[in-house]
């Protein structure tokens, strides 16, 4: 028994799926996912997920219809990469959980607020402060070793004050 699910995907712009060789312009496109299920006596992970996808039609040739059927995956890829349009994929990260309903209840029994949950991402994405930038006197870390070893993996910090 094969099992389809029809629905639309939008793309805000331009996409390349890996196996099929044109960029496809941004727009509506109808979508059927069709699942065939593993031949007997093979595990459920067998599964196997396909998508059939209704192409615009060319302007050469406006009165061809065409379909593409590609992995399950490869359409994932590129709705996804669509969906980040720019933003830094912890960004698509924030938001997917923030809309997630029971990821609301738990944060609602922990006593998080989402102005906090934003906060803590908004730091993730900081670049790292220069640790050379406003330094007076290094530090020598415990082992003995002194600030040339900064090439060899140790560090130095700043102890000045502001």
């Amino acid at each position: 028994m094969t099992g389809s699910i029809k629905t639309t995907a939008i793309f805000l712009r331009a996409f390349e799926l890996p196996s099929f060789n044109e960029i496809l312009p941004p727009g509506e496109y109808e979508v059927e996912t069709q699942f065939s299920p593993p031949s007997a006596g093979v595990s459920p992970d067998a599964w196997k997920a396909s998508v059939l996808v209704r192409l615009h039609p060319r302007t050469s040739h406006p009165g061809l219809s065409r379909t593409l059927t590609v992995p399950f995956a490869e359409f994932e890829r590129a709705v996804a990469k669509d969906k980040l349009t720019g933003k830094a994929l912890t960004d698509f990260f924030l938001e997917e959980m923030l809309a997630d309903p029971m990821i609301r209840l738990v944060m609602e029994a922990d006593g998080v607020g989402e102005a906090e949950l934003r906060d803590l991402y908004s730091r993730t994405r900081k670049p790292p402060a220069d640790p050379l930038q406003g330094q007076q006197e290094p530090i020598t870390p415990r082992d003995g070793k002194g600030a040339d070893d900064e090439t060899q993996g140790i560090g130095t910090q700043g102890s000045g004050s502001l």
